[in-house]
């Protein structure tokens, strides 16, 4: 709670540093002024020891006791006479005496006991110096930043800085490089400091840039930190390149500096740059009038300035200020003058840059001359603090640059407030003090939960102050605040602040960036530990405030006591029991006491105590002085610590309660095995253990924390279960009853704690049965024994005081039953459900049988609305769990699948009168179940045989059944057993529209799928009602074919053709294959309404009545949508005549897509056709009528014969004698439709049959072609076509054919002329299949002969070709 010393590093290898450094010297340094310090300090014995006696006590360090002989030893403090410096970052110290230096790096190790610690060791020593007579004078160590993006804020290397006395500035890397050396003034370097960018806490406060100042006795540079960076870099990128090479001569690029002359300061010892800074207009308009009198003017704006400070004497401490930049200084003329005359010393750019590449012998030349060193700019002192007799000796600048700590050889330290420029407070009895200062966020706590959480981190500053000659590192809080820490440390130790952070730096690079930098750090030569200050940031605070974040500490030190895992328990117990009771705030120790009981990791006795003790120590204090609320919240968790505790004593206990025979049970073995059957087939379809992780586990141990999280204590000293999750009730519910479930607990002993807690009976109730449905496998294992205890347990919870209400009347219903009745009814776990069902209604029958026995004395057995209520339940329990058993058969592999659907009462009667039938319509789907299969099933249940019997064949087979579940016989039994149930909601007509409908809900999901659509319509079939027919039809076009029939139209209307596969995904939503068959599957469905309208039309004369809907008595209460039967009784009929329109359509459109026709299928309609596409089917439209024009009707014919042309050549093959398939291009349908379409579009069928006969004939399909031949009536004309095609057959096999015979060309010479010339004028070509056997031409020879008329033109050249084959057949 207080300041600690916190060692983060040691130094490997410091002897060796010492002996390097002091190699030539025979005797190491000694202490030469102690005894003259001694002679001059006074007695200090008085006032240290009242110091001592302070509420402050200064800390031991043991790690001072112990002397490392590798550390340095002797106890010397040789440290003292060395230039030291630490990189921020902590990872590299170096360490200097006149020309010598060396570095130490960072370095892991492992300790003797495993762990990992970081050291500095030795990575580079040797000499600095190349001018003669020079020494080191002041060096600082400053990280550079990365430049990747990947960068986190890590330092990509560190430049070590050295001054020396002749003027010269080195710069080097981390092995001793020297990369930059530059000569900006030929006095001694004083110090070296330097300043990086830190983000503005604020947003009023100015930016400040990244700059190195350099002091000498009477002039100071500032060099850019911008310029300095890229030159290091560029400068390290070429000493790479240089050492690669083998040339070790580097040639430095410029530098941008600027160079001041501090005038009016007798000596300068030490410096710091605060930055630029913005005076308000108050203090501007002072300025002014003071440095220029009465008539000086003032501009708007005041200007910006660099502060810089200075200490030495004469004044003691000066304060200067430039003017940044060009702008006009607006105080006095001297500052204007100076600004005119501010030579910023900018080397060119060209003249540095363009000598890097020269060799090494034209170096050398310039190198030997000292450089010219530019004149400094003379900056007059504004003011300072005159005290002739005090001499400063350093200075210490703030990180928020608002203050600075000033060391003097009187043995003070001054506290600077720089803004206003006066000194606001002083130590005395500090010689030879070192400074550094620590600024500390505050801690994340209460604060972001409050509405000024978006503020700014508060943070507090601290100053640092070492003694060396008492050997105390003391802490004060500013700026007036007390001393907040003290420490002994020893003589010899080195305050390391650096005052900086990584270079390089800026406002977008650092966001998201840990810095990882040590601000101040004490190093103690003797052990060679480096460590750091911690302070917490409520020592800042006042002391009410104070106390209050001390709580704040203390609670974040309990939750990180609580977070370590290898702690013993017993030290757990006391660590936190003192943590709490330390705790002053009764809200604050209220949170440390609900953080304590909420960690999983404490166990029971641990919390008991612990809260115990608490308990305890509120009670002994004065009554005014405790918190009720605390004590209220202690008393309430020890109660409900010793219920858990209780409980679980219970649980654990071997001694069991043994069972009393009860009569209220009588009976349940026989619904017991009335029900096993389908227990059993439920338990088998259960789903299967899936993978789950072991806390998760019902049967893993409920948590004490985990226990109270759920519950809580009223006033009236009852106990509350607070219901959240779902699992977590369960949990509770599994630690309150799972071993009485089991019998391994006395359940009696369990309820009588329970009850004696407070607990309600209700919340007992709701978590019992919580657990019954919950652990449904478990309980199905050995359901008579479970369900015995869960009678026994009922009972007990229904004998407590509040759970059935003693005015209850057994007319009327019980609050109590009702709760375990809704709890049925909502349960998903249809079998334990049901169990329930079946041990509450014996309770509650026993129950109401024992009051009306007490109230009447009667043999008679009292009836009441309570137990008729339970009949219903149990009834309907029974059908869901018959229901939820098919549902529950796993689809066939392969099959589309999809979740189980959970069923429940509530769900089936929420679901409305077509809940049960839209349920088992999802499962057909799941299981893919055909139209013909679903049917064949359904028809067994008329067989009145298979209705008595159907029981005792499920009991009969049920084994050999069990042994394949894949077997379909069981699932169709299934299905039978649930029709049986629902005789009403299930009938075939129902259950066909809902699975007719279920599937083009699928296929309008998938329009890719359309056997969907194609099953839709056979289910539709199925249906034997017109009435729920013609309904069905109408919705499923509205709903979903009119407006993909209306997209396709529009398509093949736009392209004029069958369209491609990208454009009917585009338009249509699926491929051009699913496009066919979702055409296909509309002239069916049109033709179903077509022949659905004609009966109901006709309806008249054979009475067609619609359907009663029914359903069964104890599901009467099903509210909610209607079922698809009864919407389709809703629907309006339709006109006859635009739903032939439609069909029309749909048939050209399939024949056009199935044949790839080139058509524009609104143009073989006229206006009136175009007009009445697409409409409401039930209203009547203006339809076509009388005789077409004949263009149209010849663009319909000519379609036509497209279509009768494409069917021909699909069927090519003539040697095939299989039948035709049902679908698709080969159907043999196709002519009769394309006749059927003929007649409805005025074209005359005998020319399409005509064609078709020729179609037949030229692909070689003389049989089919000779049953067409039949119907025609024109035989003339089909006479002469058939002359033509035979002609052109004879053709080929005289003149065109490759293997021509003498006896064909002898055939041919003796032909008639006319015929010659005749078959020669013939083209084969036209013929598709010209190579056609001999006898077959023959025989169509024999059939033109018979259908010409004597008198035909063409008679005698039919007789010459009869003449000319008949040769040709008896030679070959």
């Amino acid at each position: 709670m207080s300041c600690s010393l916190f060692e983060f590093c040691r130094l490997q290898e410091f002897k060796t540093v010492r002996h390097f450094l002091f190699r030539n010297e025979k005797s190491e340094p000694v202490e030469e002024k102690s005894q003259t310090d001694n002679e001059l300090s006074w007695d200090t014995s008085d006032w240290e020891s009242a110091w001592e006696g302070g509420d402050n006590k200064e800390e031991e360090s043991t790690s001072d006791k112990k002397v490392a002989d590798d550390a340095g030893g002797q106890g010397e403090p040789w440290l003292q006479d060395c230039v030291v410096s630490l990189s921020p970052c902590a990872d590299l110290l170096v360490v200097a005496r006149e020309q010598k230096a060396a570095f130490l790096s960072a370095k892991w190790r492992t300790d003797d006991s495993g762990r990992e610690e970081m050291t500095l060791g030795v990575s580079w020593t040797g000499t600095l110096s190349t001018e003669e007579g020079e020494c080191v004078s002041s060096t600082i160590c400053i990280p550079l930043a990365s430049q990747k993006r990947s960068s986190t804020g890590r330092p990509d290397w560190t430049c070590v800085v050295v001054g020396f006395t002749s003027g010269y500035v080195r710069f080097y890397t981390e092995s001793g490089v020297l990369l930059l050396a530059q000569l900006l003034h030929e006095d001694p370097v004083l110090r070296l400091k330097c300043r990086t960018y830190e983000i503005p806490r604020h947003p009023g406060v100015t930016e400040q840039h990244e700059e190195l100042s350099i002091l000498y006795s009477a002039a100071m540079v500032t060099i850019d930190g911008f310029s300095l960076f890229q030159s290091l870099r560029a400068c390290r990128n070429q000493a790479a390149r240089a050492a690669a090479a083998g040339n070790d001569v580097i040639q430095p690029p410029p530098l941008a500096y600027k160079k001041w002359g501090l005038q009016e300061m007798d000596t300068i010892v030490d410096h710091s740059s605060v930055g630029i800074m913005t005076l308000c207009v108050f203090d501007q308009m002072k300025n002014a009038s003071i440095l220029g009198g009465f008539n000086a003017s003032v501009k708007g704006s005041p200007p910006a300035m660099s502060q810089y400070v200075t200490v030495g004497s004469g004044p003691y401490t000066g304060f200067y200020y430039a003017i940044e930049g060009s702008s006009q200084p607006l105080l006095s003329h001297v500052a204007m003058a100076v600004a005119s005359k501010l030579t910023s010393a900018l080397f060119s750019a060209a003249s540095g840059w363009l000598g890097w590449n020269k060799n090494k012998n034209e170096e050398e030349a310039p190198q030997k001359q000292k450089p010219k060193v530019e004149p400094a700019t003379p900056l007059s002192i504004r003011f300072g603090l005159p005290d002739s007799r005090r001499h400063g000796e350093s200075i210490c600048l703030s990180p928020c640059n608002m203050l600075a700590g000033v060391t003097d050889d009187f043995g003070r330290v001054t506290l600077l407030d720089l803004a206003r420029g006066i000194a606001i407070r002083m130590w005395k009895g500090y010689r030879d003090a070192q400074l550094g200062w620590l600024q500390v966020p505050e801690e994340r706590s209460e604060r972001d939960l409050s509405p000024s959480a978006s503020l700014p981190r508060r943070h507090a500053l601290f100053l640092v102050i070492y003694a060396p000659r008492r050997g105390i590192l003391e802490v004060w809080a500013m700026q007036q605040g007390p001393r907040v820490g003290a420490f002994t440390v020893g003589k010899h130790c080195r305050l390391l602040y650096a005052g900086y952070r990584l270079m390089g730096v800026n406002s977008v690079t650092s966001q998201g960036w840990q810095l990882h930098t040590q601000q101040v750090c004490l190093l103690d030569p003797i052990t060679g530990v480096l460590r750091t200050v911690n302070i917490p940031f409520h020592l800042a605070l006042s002391d009410k405030k104070s106390e209050r974040a001390k709580d704040m500490h203390l609670v974040k030190k309990l939750t990180t006591l609580l977070r370590s895992r290898d702690i013993e328990l017993d030290i757990l117990e006391s660590e936190a029991r003192s943590i709490v009771l330390d705790i002053k705030h009764p809200a604050v120790k209220k949170q440390a006491l609900e953080s304590l009981l909420s960690n999983k990791n404490t166990p029971v006795s641990c919390l008991v105590n612990i809260t115990r003790a608490l308990d305890d120590t509120l009670k002994r204090q004065e009554p005014g002085e405790v918190d009720a609320e605390l004590l209220q919240l202690c008393s309430s968790q020890l109660k409900l610590l010793q219920l858990y505790t209780d409980i679980q004593q219970l649980h654990s206990a071997a001694d069991v309660e043994e069972t009393a025979e009860n009569d209220s049970l009588e009976g349940i073995e026989e619904e017991l095995s009335r029900v096993a059957p389908t227990l059993q087939r439920y338990a088998q379809f259960t789903p299967r253990p899936s993978v789950s992780f072991a806390q998760d586990s019902p049967d893993s141990p409920l948590p004490a924390q985990a226990f109270l999280s759920q519950l809580e204590c009223t006033e009236d000293e009852e106990v509350k279960v607070i219901r959240r999750s779902e699992t977590e009730w369960n949990q509770l519910g599994n630690f309150l009853f799972w071993s009485c479930l089991c019998g391994k607990s006395p359940l009696h002993k369990v309820c009588y704690t329970l009850q004696q807690a407070g607990i309600s009976p209700q919340q007992l109730l709701s978590l019992l049965l919580s657990v019954w449905l919950h652990r449904e496998k478990e309980l199905l294992q050995k359901p008579e024994e479970n369900v015995r205890n869960l009678h026994r347990l009922l009972v007990a919870l229904s004998d407590m005081k509040g759970a059935v209400e003693e005015s209850w009347d057994t007319q009327s219903i019980s609050p109590w039953w009702q709760q375990v009745r809704t709890t049925c009814v909502q349960s998903h776990n249809a079998a334990a459900a049901l169990l329930a069902a079946l041990v509450a209604h014996r309770a509650a029958k026993a129950s109401i049988t024992s009051r009306a026995d007490s109230k009447f004395q009667s043999e008679w057995e009292a009836v009441s609305l309570e137990l008729e209520q339970w009949v219903v339940c149990v009834r309907q329990l029974e059908d869901v769990l018959v229901l939820q058993t098919l549902l529950l058969v796993p689809p066939p592999p392969g099959a589309t699948g999809g979740a189980t659907v959970q069923c429940s009462i509530k769900t089936l009667l929420e679901g409305g009168t077509g809940g049960i039938a839209d349920s088992v319509s999802k499962w057909v789907f799941r299981q893919d179940i055909s139209p013909e299969r679903l049917k064949e099933i359904l028809q067994k249940r008329g067989n009145k045989e298979a209705d008595d019997n159907v029981e005792q064949r499920d009991e009969e087979e049920r084994h050999e059944q069990e042994k394949s579940q894949e077997d379909t016989d069981r699932t169709a039994e299934l299905l039978l057993a649930v029709c049986q149930r629902f005789p009403h909601s299930l009938s075939p007509d129902f259950l066909f529209a809902h699975c007719c409908w279920e599937y083009v809900v699928q296929w309008n999901k998938d329009p890719e799928e359309g056997r969907y659509l194609c099953w839709s319509v056979e289910h539709l079939k199925m249906v034997s009602s017109p009435h729920i027919q013609q309904g069905v039809c109408t919705m499923m076009w509205s709903t979903f074919i009119a407006k993909r029939l209306s997209a396709a139209t529009f398509l093949m209307e736009k392209v004029g053709k069958a369209p491609k596969d990208r454009l009917c995904r585009r338009d249509v939503g699926m491929g051009d294959k699913a496009m066919t068959s979702f055409l296909g599957c509309c002239v069916q469905l049109l033709n179903i309404l077509m022949e659905v309208t004609g009966v109901l039309a006709d309806s008249a004369v054979e009475e067609v009545s619609a359907p009663e809907l029914s359903i069964e008595e104890a599901w009467s209460g099903a509210e909610g949508p209607a079922s698809i039967a009864e919407l389709a009784l809703e629907q309006r009929g339709v006109h006859y005549p635009l739903v032939q329109h439609h069909c029309l359509l749909a048939s050209l459109l399939h024949a056009a897509m199935t044949f790839s026709v080139k058509v524009k299928p609104f143009s073989l309609f006229d206006s009136k056709g175009k007009n009445a596409f697409f409409r409401d089917l039930t209203t009547i439209q203006l339809m076509p009528s009388g005789d077409m024009d004949p263009g149209l009707v010849s663009v319909r014919q000519e379609f036509l014969l497209r279509v009768l042309t494409g069917w021909a050549q699909a069927i090519d093959d003539p040697t095939s004698s299989a039948p035709l398939p049902s679908s698709g291009p080969k159907a043999e349908w196709w002519p009769s439709l394309c006749l059927e379409l003929g007649s409805l579009l005025q074209v005359n069928p005998d020319i399409l049959r005509r064609h078709l006969v020729c179609e037949l004939y030229s692909q070689g399909l003389d049989l089919r072609a000779e049953e067409v031949m039949l119907e025609v009536e024109d035989k003339d004309v089909l006479g002469s076509q058939l002359l033509v095609l035979t002609g052109q057959r004879l053709s080929y096999s005289l003149l065109h054919s490759q293997n021509q015979t003498q006896a064909a060309m002898e055939l041919l010479a003796r032909l008639p002329p006319t015929l010659c010339t005749w078959l020669k004028a013939m083209d084969p070509r036209e013929l598709r299949c010209p190579l056609i056997p001999l006898p077959q031409t023959s025989r169509l020879v024999g059939r033109l002969i018979e259908i010409l008329p004597e008198n035909h033109a063409q008679y005698s050249l039919a007789l010459h070709l009869l003449e000319a084959v008949e040769v040709l057949t008896t030679e070959d």
